[in-house]
C-alpha cells in the first residue's frame, strides 16, 4: 500500500491521502474580496485528487496585505465573498478544506510579482507598513513603524477574528503564517528583531508574541479542528534564525496543541543565499519531526511522486505539499496514483480520463 495515499487523521479530521494543495497567493482579489479567478483556481484544485486544499495566505487585517490584490478575512465583506467559493469547492471537490492566516508585516504595500514586487509609491495608495522594529526589510523599501504593546494585541484580537470567520465559514483546519519574512517571523528573527521589551532580545523574548498569538487562536478555535504553523525553518543566513531556534519554538508550539509545523524557509532578508533543488526543504521537515516530536508538513520543489512516497514511507515527513507542481499539473494527485499502483478519487464528470489503469500501462510502456 502507498504511504502517501494511506489516509491520516488530525484530532477528529481525517485527510484521505498525505499530499497537501500549499497556499499560493494569487494576488486577485478585490479589496481583499475573492474573485471569479479564485473559484476557478481553487475549484479545480479542490477537484486535484489531494487530500487537503489549503486557501493562499489571507490577511488579518487591512494593512497585513502584501499587494492591494491579496486576499482577505478581516471584513464582511471578505467572508461573504469566499463562501459560495468553498461550496463550490464542497460540492464537486474531494478535498479538506483549510486557510492560511497572515499578517505581511514590513513586506507589506507592494506591487503584485508581475508588476516587479517592489514597494508602493505614494501616488499608487501605498500604506503605513509595521513590524516589530523600525528596520525596512530592504535598504531601498520603506520604512516600517515598530507596533506599540497597545497595537499587539489589536493584531491579536485580529488574528482571534479571522479564526473565528474562519470557523463561520466551515474550515477544517488553520494554518498560521510565522514564515517567509512576514510579521511573526520578523519577530521571530534577530535580523529584523530589534526590540528592547519583553518581545526582543533573547529567543524566548522573540518567540513570545507568535506564541501568545497562536495561543489565542487556539482557544478561540474549536478543540475538533485542527491548526499548525508555517515556519521558516532558517534565514539562511548567519547570523540570522537557524534550525535549532525553530525546533524550541516547534517544542513549544507542540506544548500549545499545535498540530504539525509546515517546515519551509527563507524571506527574511534578500541577502539569503538558497540553493535551489528538487526537495530542498524536505531535510527540515525531517530533522523537525524527530527533534520536537510534531507532524510536519515537507514543502518546497516537490515533484516526483517516488521522492514523495519515500518521505513519507521513511517518517520523512506526515503531508507533502506542492505548489508549483500543481500549477503544473493540477492533477499532479492523478499520476502520482498510477505511479505508485494507488487510486484516488476523482469527480465523476471525468472518470473516463482518470482511469489509473490506462496511465499505468502508458507509464510501462
Amino acid at each position: 500500500m502507498s504511504a502517501l495515499f494511506s489516509p491520516t487523521t488530525l484530532r477528529q479530521t481525517t485527510f484521505s491521502n498525505r499530499i497537501v494543495v500549499s497556499p499560493m497567493c494569487q494576488y486577485s482579489a478585490v479589496d481583499g474580496n475573492a474573485q471569479d479567478w479564485h473559484l476557478v483556481h481553487l475549484g479545480q484544485l479542490a477537484m486535484s485528487g489531494a487530500g487537503l486544499l489549503i486557501l493562499e495566505a489571507a490577511a488579518v487585517e487591512e494593512r497585513g496585505r502584501i499587494t492591494p490584490g491579496c486576499l482577505g478575512i478581516y471584513s464582511d465583506a471578505n467572508e461573504a465573498a469566499l463562501a459560495p467559493v468553498l461550496a463550490f469547492c464542497r460540492r464537486h471537490g474531494s478535498a479538506k478544506l483549510g486557510i492560511q492566516l497572515a499578517h505581511a508585516g514590513r513586506k507589506a504595500s507592494t506591487h503584485r510579482p508581475w508588476e516587479g514586487r517592489d514597494p508602493l509609491g505614494t501616488d499608487e495608495g501605498a500604506w503605513q507598513t509595521v513590524s516589530s522594529s523600525d528596520l525596512p526589510h530592504h535598504r531601498d523599501w520603506p520604512q516600517p513603524a515598530s507596533l506599540s504593546l497597545q497595537e499587539l494585541e489589536t493584531v491579536k484580537a485580529n488574528f482571534v477574528a479571522a479564526v473565528q470567520r474562519s470557523e463561520r465559514l466551515g474550515f477544517e483546519l488553520i494554518e498560521l503564517h510565522a514564515a517567509h519574512g512576514y510579521l511573526l517571523h520578523e519577530f521571530l528573527s534577530p535580523v529584523a528583531n530589534q526590540r528592547t521589551d519583553a518581545y526582543g532580545g533573547s529567543l524566548e523574548n522573540r518567540m513570545r508574541f507568535p506564541l501568545e498569538t497562536f495561543a489565542a487562536m487556539r482557544a478561540a478555535w474549536p478543540r475538533e479542528r485542527s491548526m499548525g504553523v508555517r515556519i521558516s525553518t532558517t534565514d539562511w543566513l548567519d547570523d540570522g534564525w537557524d534550525e535549532q531556534q525553530s525546533i524550541a519554538f516547534a517544542k513549544a508550539l507542540k506544548a500549545l496543541e499545535c498540530d504539525y509545523i509546515c517546515a519551509s524557509s527563507g524571506g527574511i532578508s534578500e541577502d539569503q543565499k538558497i540553493v535551489l533543488g528538487e526537495g530542498y526543504q524536505a531535510a527540515f521537515a525531517s530533522r523537525l519531526r524527530a527533534a520536537a516530536d510534531i507532524p510536519t508538513m515537507a514543502v518546497g520543489m516537490l515533484f516526483d511522486p517516488h521522492h514523495a512516497e519515500k518521505l513519507v514511507r521513511d517518517g520523512d515527513a506526515d503531508f507533502i505539499a506542492l505548489a508549483r507542481g500543481l500549477l503544473f499539473d493540477p492533477h499532479w494527485p492523478w499520476s502520482a496514483a498510477a505511479a505508485l499502483n494507488a487510486t484516488v478519487e476523482a469527480p465523476p464528470q471525468y472518470a473516463r480520463a482518470a482511469d489509473f489503469r490506462f496511465l499505468r500501462e502508458k507509464r510501462a510502456t
